[in-house]
């Protein structure tokens, strides 16, 4: 009796511990481009103490910006559908090509913010890049975990 009662409580607590810590992390719903436009400059207008004429120049900025990510995005998922992976010298354009854009983003909002919200501006956006980082290098090492575990 007593073994029986041990192998139930064994196998109990292997599956409660076999569940997905993640829940559901795939199922939550994106928000629009527009969406992420409007709430990108009211936190800029926030932090950079922006005036109304630089709220509507930023917010066309972004907008063009988010056109380019989201037509990308479709083609590299399309790409991807159809089994195709980006050669070297693909890669290499299309990096080029974002570290071009990423240049002229710079001088476009340059030309909007004054001297002050520039830099400030620059400050908040490598702060961003550093959490981004340790963001990417925690899920990393999730994976490593998960792939670990099975």
């Amino acid at each position: 009796m007593k073994k029986v009662i041990l192998a139930f409580a064994l196998i109990i607590g292997l599956t409660t511990f076999a569940q997905d810590k993640k829940g559901n992390r795939g199922e939550r719903e994106k928000m629009t481009s527009e969406q992420l436009v409007e709430l990108q400059t009211k936190k800029m207008k926030l932090d950079l103490d922006l005036n109304d004429k630089q709220v509507s120049e930023i917010k066309g900025i972004l907008t063009k910006q988010a056109e380019k990510r989201e037509s990308k995005r479709a083609e590299m998922e399309a790409k991807r559908k159809d089994g195709q992976k980006p050669s070297k010298d693909e890669l290499f354009k299309m990096k080029n090509a974002m570290l071009d854009e990423q240049i002229a983003q710079k001088a476009e909002m340059k030309k909007v913010l004054n001297a002050e919200q520039f830099s400030k501006w620059e400050e908040n956006k490598s702060d961003r890049k550093k959490e981004f980082g340790n963001k990417m290098k925690k899920a990393r090492k999730d994976r490593k975990l998960e792939n670990f575990e099975k």
